[in-house]
Formats: structure tokens, C-alpha cells, sequence
């Protein structure tokens, strides 16, 4: 029982169930308290996203060997590629499914937030654009001038990075969520609209299946392997991603089970997995681009439309790529788009991160057994290409 509530996802089901019950009995006393706590600790994960991005995507470039430019132009084709494609695919299941969903978009009598007893800002050292262009840059700068000394202080970084996520921003999101859905439940938007969340979650994770088999297969075309010979020993790291809702997290694993398989080139799997589990984050696209359209639908009564959700799907495989692969990573990341291009008030940015962390663990999963098909993918490439394996 122990082991059950020291995992992630028990931790943000019981928030969600305190959050909701909180909400149902409180009065606006007790919310300008939780409106409060919820605008620290969101502006607390805010600050940590640059600094996340920094600290696992520069220390992955520096680990290329002479290839890295070449080959890093690929990955990141390969992530751009599969995330778009996962998200456009989402899209059109989107306007097909979500108007047969019987959703009600009448939000009259909903009670209305009070305002937080004081407003603390914590501003981001820099922009998550910036972090990723900054990241990409010292990294292949690193590269090119073999600095080794700096290589090693990325290195240390990203322990440092590591453990702060994993003392600070993860022990945090229960008590977030929990706030978020607090707040929901006071207004009365998430009990009238519960049941059809539980239909989009499920939606949304056959969605997850269909795509990762489309990559696999697509992998198995391109470099005329077994897909099934890599997908066989992802099990493990499946498993682990769902309950650590975090592909850095789930690396380590993902490591291992990429390395059993007899169809990866090593030095292949040594660069790809590493970074893909930082670039490519199709499950989670996949998710946030139906979460969006259902989430417009309920709070605002239509779903955007085609010509913006196609502006907002290319700018997120961009985002996506600079998202730190941590719990509602991606959704973090892409928080200007939301409220920039579909236009989504705090209710519906709210809305849209809580429902995204219902269902981040099986997204996660998604993305970590994903990044074994495009390293497979790579592995073709490396051979069509005649590029030599790099000599540890």
C-alpha cells in the first residue's frame, strides 16, 4: 500500500478527489486561500521549465561524437515529423468524435472564483524559446570545440536539474492539481462535465496505440528490420513511464530496453534515446491537441477553427520539442499557444493542465516506447548513409 501511494499517479488521484471534495463544501474564504496556493506553486513550476529544458537537451547534444550536427538535424526532423503527424491525426479525430460526445456548452450559474490574497511572480530566467535555441547552441558549440571541462558542468547540471524536478516540481503537482480542481469544483464546471472527460481520456489513449503502431511499422519499412524486435523490449519501460509520468525519469529504462534489442546500432541507441526522450513527445501532442478541442467546446461552446487548429498543431510540434519530458511537460511548454492562438481564458488553461495530468502517465508512455521507432529509424539511416558507429 505504501509502495501504491509513493507513486505519481496515486498521489494526483487523490488530489483530485480531495480537490473536488474541497470544492463541493467550501466557501470563499477557503478558496481565496486555494486560488492563492495554486498561483505560487503554478508560478514555482513555471520558473522550472527553462531551466529543465537547459538541463537535459544541452548535456544530450554534447554526447553526438563528430556526427552531432548531421545527425541531430535528423532527430529533430524525425521528432518535428512524428509530433505534427500525431497531432493532426488527433485533430481530425477531433471534428469527428467530439461533436457526438454530448457535450453541454450551457457554463450559466457557475460560481466565479475569488481573487488571490496576493499575486507573487516568479518570472522565468528567460523564455522557453530561448531556453531550447540556448540549449541547441551550447550544446553543438561544445561539440565542435571539444570543451570538456564545459561538457562535464552540463553534465552536473543536469543531476542538479534532475533532482530539483524530482524534490521540488513533482512533489508539487499533486497539491496543484488538487487546487485546480478545487477551484473547478467550487465553480461547478468539472462534476457537470466528468463523465465526458472519462470518455476523452479513453479516446485519447486508443489514439496513443494507433500511432505508436504507425511508427513502428513506418520504422520497420525504412530500415528493413523486425519492428516487433525493438517494440518486444519496451515492456519494462512502458510500464515505468506510467508510473513515473516523466521520460527522464524512465531513461534509464528505456536505456536498457533499447539495448536489448538486436536491430539497434548501439551508438545509435546511445544518442537517439537520450534525446528523443526530450524532443519527442508525440503521446502528449496527440493529447493536448483533442484536450483542447474538447476543453473549447465545453467552456466556450464550438471548437476552434480548422485554419487555427492547424496554425496551433505546426507551432506545437515546435514547442514540443523544447517541452522538458517531465509530468505536463508539454502542456507547460506550450501554455503561450493556448491562451495566444485559441484564445483560452485562466478556467480554460486551468482545465486543459488538469485533464492533461489525468492521463499524462499513458501519454508519457507513448512518447518513451515512440522513441524506440525512430531510433530504429536512425539505425537505417546511419546504415543507408554508410555513417561509421562511434567508438566509446
Amino acid at each position: 500500500m505504501q509502495k501504491i501511494w509513493k507513486s505519481l499517479p496515486a498521489r494526483l488521484l487523490v488530489g483530485v478527489i480531495l480537490g473536488i471534495l474541497v470544492g463541493l463544501v467550501a466557501n470563499e474564504s477557503v478558496m481565496n486561500v486555494v486560488v492563492t496556493l495554486k498561483q505560487v506553486m503554478g508560478q514555482l513550476i513555471t520558473f522550472c521549465v527553462p531551466l529543465i529544458v537547459i538541463g537535459f537537451i544541452a548535456p544530450s547534444i554534447t554526447k553526438l561524437g563528430k556526427n552531432a550536427s548531421r545527425m541531430l538535424g535528423v532527430a529533430l526532423v524525425l521528432a518535428y515529423v512524428s509530433s505534427i503527424g500525431a497531432a493532426f491525426f488527433s485533430m481530425a479525430a477531433g471534428y469527428g468524435l467530439i461533436p457526438h460526445l454530448s457535450i453541454a456548452s450551457d457554463v450559466e450559474g457557475l460560481k466565479k472564483l475569488p481573487d488571490v490574497i496576493f499575486q507573487l511572480e516568479i518570472p522565468q530566467i528567460m523564455p522557453v524559446m530561448s531556453a531550447l535555441v540556448f540549449s541547441v547552441l551550447l550544446g553543438l558549440g561544445v561539440t565542435w570545440t571539444k570543451s570538456e571541462t564545459t561538457e562535464k558542468v552540463l553534465d552536473e547540471f543536469q543531476q542538479i536539474v534532475l533532482s530539483m524536478v524530482t524534490r521540488v516540481v513533482i512533489p508539487v503537482l499533486p497539491f496543484y492539481i488538487a487546487t485546480t480542481f478545487c477551484g473547478l469544483a467550487y465553480e461547478g464546471t468539472i462534476t457537470k462535465q466528468l463523465p465526458v472527460f472519462l470518455k476523452v481520456i479513453l479516446i485519447v489513449m486508443v489514439g496513443h496505440y494507433i500511432w505508436m503502431a504507425l511508427l513502428y511499422i513506418l520504422a520497420g519499412i525504412y530500415s528493413g528490420e523486425k519492428p516487433l524486435e525493438v517494440l518486444k523490449h519496451y515492456g519494462p519501460a512502458y510500464i515505468t513511464a506510467v508510473g513515473t509520468m516523466s521520460s527522464a525519469a524512465t531513461l534509464a529504462v528505456a536505456l536498457r530496453c533499447a539495448k536489448k534489442s538486436s536491430v539497434l546500432r548501439e551508438d545509435m541507441v546511445d544518442f537517439g534515446i537520450p534525446l528523443f526522450a526530450n524532443i519527442h513527445l508525440c503521446g502528449s501532442v496527440l493529447t493536448e491537441v483533442f484536450f483542447v478541442m474538447t476543453v473549447s467546446q465545453i467552456l466556450y461552446g464550438q471548437m476552434p477553427s480548422v485554419g487555427t487548429m492547424i496554425l496551433f498543431c505546426l507551432l506545437l510540434g515546435v514547442f514540443a520539442i523544447g517541452a522538458p519530458g517531465v509530468p505536463g511537460g508539454t502542456v507547460m511548454a506550450s501554455l503561450g499557444l493556448i491562451t495566444g492562438i485559441l484564445l483560452f481564458d485562466d478556467t480554460g488553461t486551468g482545465l486543459m493542465l488538469t485533464i492533461f495530468a489525468l492521463q499524462d502517465s499513458f501519454g508519457t508512455a507513448c512518447n518513451v516506447t515512440g522513441d524506440g521507432a525512430l531510433t530504429l529509424i536512425l539505425t537505417g539511416y546511419a546504415r543507408r548513409h554508410k555513417i561509421q558507429a562511434e567508438k566509446n
